[in-house]
């Protein structure tokens, strides 16, 4: 059981590292257009 529960741990590490990236990735889009959109008031 303790191979199967590491595997499963490194899956939702890879996981979440994954949607941390695309969090940022979007947190970085908003940013930008939030910008843009100041720009042109």
């Amino acid at each position: 059981m303790r191979a199967e529960q590491a595997r499963l741990l490194k899956e939702l590490e890879k996981e979440n590292a994954r949607l941390k990236k695309l969090v940022a990735d979007i947190s970085l889009d908003n940013a930008i257009l939030k910008e843009a959109a100041q720009g042109d008031s």
